[in-house]
């Protein structure tokens, strides 16, 4: 790992990078925009396709005319409700992230999340797997105006935690989501759950691929 210096805060996205569930939500969107809306698009399409907010996705596959905010919303909310029952029995945190977030608390390094999912998915988590005390601050889709690539989701959490952009580090697992800090200004390791390396190709701020974060807590003394 290089361009650790002066890192005083980790930025973490939630779905792929915390936990690994994006094939669960791909499959729930691939169930909602064909079986219930009696769309058409295959698997690749839609994990392609699914960033941002879910009004923002709904938009992307039927055109912004299609539904009332009414139905945006009551279709989002029977997305994730589907996902959250059937991810419930796999909830768990990457392998080695326990222990990294761990340790960099004890480091006092700085934490937040920053996603683009709904708070009660967030809290789903959080509260889940009883992690919520290692994160100082969280943004979620309600948060923010513009989705990932824009930068405002990471900026927000930066100034959440008080921390100057070039001094945190992001975790993402989308290509989009990398875009986000780049376009904010920030270094980004990559959780290669959801995308591969080449995906990446067009990005500069990347400085490291990961699979999960097994002994990875030895990059935390090289912060600061």
């Amino acid at each position: 790992m290089t361009d650790l210096q002066n890192i005083k805060a980790f930025i973490f996205d939630l779905n792929g990078t915390m936990i690994n569930d994006m094939e669960y939500h791909t499959k729930g969107w691939m169930h909602v925009l064909n079986n219930d809306l009696g769309g058409n698009f295959d698997y690749a399409r839609v994990k392609r396709e699914m960033y941002g907010k879910n009004s923002e996705v709904l938009k992307r596959f039927f055109g912004p005319d299609r539904f009332t905010e009414d139905e945006l919303t009551r279709i989002s909310e029977e997305k994730e409700r589907q996902y959250r029952k059937t991810f419930l029995p796999e909830l768990k945190l990457i392998p080695g992230l326990q222990e990294f977030l761990q340790k960099a608390k004890d480091a006092g390094i700085k934490m937040a999340i920053a996603s683009a999912a709904i708070p009660s998915n967030i809290d789903f988590v959080l509260d889940g797997l009883q992690i919520r005390e290692y994160f100082q601050a969280i943004v979620s889709a309600h948060d923010v105006v513009e989705s990932k690539p824009h930068p405002e989701t990471f900026l927000k959490a930066a100034q959440l935690l008080n921390t100057p952009p070039e001094n945190c580090l992001v975790f993402e697992d989308a290509p989009k989501g990398a875009e986000a800090a780049q376009n904010a200004g920030m270094k980004t390791v990559v959780l290669t759950t959801t995308h591969e390396a080449s995906e990446f190709i067009y990005l500069e701020n990347v400085i490291g691929f990961w699979n999960d974060y097994e002994s990875k807590s030895n990059i935390i003394p090289h912060l600061h």
